[in-house]
């Protein structure tokens, strides 16, 4: 078993471990709801580079889908045929569900991203990858290759993440204003903790690796597969956990995410 076959499957098991916590309460009510209605979960940084990107009518596949609740909200915004990827049956058992909740139907493919499995389609007008997919990635040179390989030439790929910088804080920390970590760290965060959205995480999870890749290699990446850079935002605002909230909002302000579009030359 390669190094990336035996971290991808751990990581799976933590996923796997985490569906429960977000598949239930008030949260996952409403998220219900919001399908049910046809509706959207993306903020407006997302949804406008979508629709700049030509979501309407367009075929899109988000990659690291989680329980689908994005790919149905590229199906709101008009894709006309929507697909989804990821690694843990638990959570796509959760889009199974939604799936049956939308007025929109979205296809769903459960597979190691570094394996594909044949069902899994190409030539898609639209790629999309949202927070926290890339950290999860212990390959990032064949992540894009892969990417790269389901867009038809002239497709778009459209990254919003969070940023590099903010893997050098530990908001945990008794002094999370300083950095705790390099920005060239390359040794992957074992985490074991149970992933959650909202921070409340406790120990005894299955073990899960976590990658800090920066910017530059990123963007390399992302250039050595294929894809010509289009656009390059960064923000000051955060979309993870929001323990990172103490990041905003301060004088000498980090960036805490960023927006990067690429197209298939």
């Amino acid at each position: 078993m390669s190094d990336t076959t035996h971290v991808t499957a751990l990581n799976r098991a933590a996923w796997n471990a985490s569906a429960p916590l977000h598949g239930a309460g008030t949260e996952w009510e409403a998220l219900c709801k919001t399908i049910h209605q046809g509706g959207s979960v993306l903020d407006e940084v997302l949804t406008a580079a979508l629709q700049d990107a030509g979501v309407a009518g367009a075929r899109v596949v988000q990659v690291g889908c989680n329980n689908g609740r994005e790919t149905f909200s590229a199906m709101a915004l008009g894709a006309a045929e929507g697909w989804g990827i990821d690694q843990s049956d638990a959570f796509l058992a959760q889009a199974a569900t939604l799936n049956t909740l939308s007025p929109h139907n979205v296809n769903f493919v459960q597979g190691d991203i570094y394996a594909l499995p044949a069902e899994a389609p190409r030539d898609f007008d639209i790629a999309f990858i949202t927070i926290g997919v890339l950290n999860w990635m212990p390959d990032l040179p064949q992540f894009f290759k892969v990417i790269a390989s389901l867009l038809r030439i002239g497709g778009q790929l459209v990254i919003y993440e969070t940023h590099p910088m903010l893997e050098m804080f530990d908001p945990a920390s008794d002094t999370p204003q300083t950095p705790a970590f390099s920005y060239f760290r390359t040794q992957p965060h074992i985490e074991t903790e149970t992933i959650t959205y909202d921070g409340t995480g406790s120990e005894g999870g299955p073990e899960a690796h976590w990658f800090a890749h920066t910017l530059g290699v990123i963007v390399q990446s992302a250039l050595d597969a294929g894809l010509a850079l289009t656009a390059l935002h960064e923000y000051p605002h955060s979309i993870r956990e929001v323990d990172y909230d103490i990041y905003k909002d301060r004088d000498a302000q980090i960036p805490m995410s960023y927006l990067l579009r690429a197209v298939k030359t």
